[in-house]
């Protein structure tokens, strides 16, 4: 697993408008990278609406914005729409970039065991350099365990 001090890993893919997005894009910039299960379901409906509510707040100390997970990118656009996200969110579907981070896995849930994505948020710096690393996702108050971690 990747840790703080760790430099992130390079990512290409493409966004829910058909955009490519990439690491490099947000040199200079503090990215928050967060790696959820699958659109339109509760947990990762409350992260992305407690990003989205704090966005604002969040853009206004330097940070960018960036999901990803396994689904599709017309999948990602439905989702996005409907809960008005203002920022992208990568369609993983060979999960490549979940690969690279360590978070693609294997889970439990109710005594099944299954390979899925292993919800988690990276902050990386301007240098590409991990800052935090956020393994214990609080999914209805995600935005402000960010935000806590940097007052």
């Amino acid at each position: 697993m990747l840790k703080a001090g760790d430099k992130a890993p390079d990512f290409r893919g493409v966004d829910q408008n058909g955009n490519e997005l990439s690491l490099g894009m947000y040199k200079g910039k503090k990215l928050i990278l967060y790696f959820y299960p699958k659109d339109n379901t509760s947990g990762c409906t409350a992260e992305a609406c407690s990003l989205r509510d704090g966005y604002s707040e969040l853009k206004a100390k330097g940070f960018e914005i960036v999901g990803v997970s396994p689904d599709s990118e017309k999948s990602h656009k439905g989702f996005a729409d409907k809960h008005e996200l203002p920022f992208p969110l990568i369609a993983d579907t060979d999960k490549t970039i979940a690969t690279a981070y360590g978070t693609w896995g294997l889970k439990k849930f109710m005594g099944r065991e299954y390979m899925g994505i292993i919800r988690t948020t990276f902050v990386i710096d301007g240098n590409g350099v991990i800052e935090k690393v956020f393994d214990k996702v609080n999914t209805k108050r995600h935005f402000e365990q960010i935000a806590d971690a940097y007052r």
